[in-house]
């Protein structure tokens, strides 16, 4: 499952969306949780997954430096 999430700095993709990074982290917080769509009961802690992790990923891709860039 994880291993279909692309790499999203350059050079491997020039411009990332805020759906590409939602759709990376969805992929990985469906991965860690075991579900892919979770129970009415889960559902508001896997949305916050979700957000935190697209959050992290913006803030992540924002710092990198790439060598020759």
């Amino acid at each position: 499952m994880c291993r279909s999430i692309k790499t999203l700095r350059p050079p491997f993709t020039e411009t990332v969306t805020d759906e590409d990074m939602r759709a990376a982290a969805l992929q990985y917080v469906r991965k860690i949780s075991g579900f892919r769509a979770p129970a009415a009961h889960n559902a508001e802690a896997f949305d916050a997954a979700v957000a935190a992790v697209t959050a992290a990923t913006a803030d992540l891709l924002a710092t990198l430096k790439v060598r020759g860039g």
